[in-house]
């Protein structure tokens, strides 16, 4: 091949493979690319805020909500606070009622053993207190709130036992399902209500004591032993329960 054939080809070929000249500056899809990325970011600082802001609405409300129930919460950060005189007494105060919580099972568990009426009542323990259990018929007189004669050898018995011990005692009326007929009150809840401030009453002028101490609350039916379904479960269901606490806040 004649040499100035041979030259034009590689002239030819070598500026074949130089191609075009690139392009100055990013290409074009990293412009795209570079929208998208900061679109996502947007959208997840914006995510990442609406979160922070519930979670101080919530902190917010949980706060407001404190206060209303007046719930306290101890300084976790005084950990070296100097000896507290009122922890220390609050402290005596709480093994005292759980010793006199212990006393008081005893002595009414020996009560409830012995006699004929104390033979109707039941005593049940908890890890809250002490709770007696009194069928109505052997307080009061049928469909009123009409203390028996007999009912006082009871009730002095629980009296007596709020002078002894600081506890605090909660008196609770029951009724059965059955709607009042042929006396004075309109309602079971009235009845169960009247009852139990019956018993309280007496309870607070024999034994003397704070009515701070002392709660009265009727249920009328709605907390029944067993199911209304005859005459017997009936009479079971209508009583009246005499419920020692320690004092304390749950009070």
């Amino acid at each position: 091949m004649p040499k100035k054939d041979q030259e034009d080809i590689i002239f030819v070929e070598g500026k074949a493979d130089d191609g075009p000249p690139p392009e100055e500056g990013l290409p074009p899809w990293m412009a795209t690319f570079a929208d998208m990325v900061t679109l996502l970011l947007c959208f997840f600082v914006l995510l990442l805020s609406f979160a922070n802001q519930d979670i101080a609405n919530f902190e917010t409300l949980k706060g407001s909500m404190t206060r209303a129930f007046g719930v306290q919460h101890s300084d976790r950060s005084a950990k070296n606070v100097a000896f507290s005189e009122s922890e220390h007494t609050a402290s005596s105060m709480k093994e005292d009622a759980k010793k006199d919580l212990k006393a008081l099972a005893l002595e009414m568990r020996a009560f409830v053993n012995e006699g004929k009426i104390s033979r109707l009542m039941k005593m049940n323990i908890d890890q809250m207190g002490v709770m007696i259990r009194v069928p109505s018929r052997a307080l009061f007189k049928p469909g009123t709130a009409q203390i028996n004669t007999r009912a006082k050898g009871i009730l002095d018995k629980v009296a007596q036992q709020m002078s002894k011990k600081n506890l605090n005692l909660i008196v609770r009326g029951h009724t059965d399902d059955q709607p009042t007929k042929g006396n004075s009150y309109s309602s079971n809840w009235e009845l169960s209500a009247a009852r139990a401030a019956a018993c309280l009453r007496y309870i607070k002028d024999r034994a003397g004591v704070s009515p701070n101490r002392l709660k009265a609350v009727g249920y009328a039916g709605t907390k029944p032993l067993v199911p209304n379904t005859s005459a017997k479960n009936r009479a079971i269901n209508q009583r009246v329960e005499f419920y020692y606490q320690p004092p304390g806040d749950s009070w």
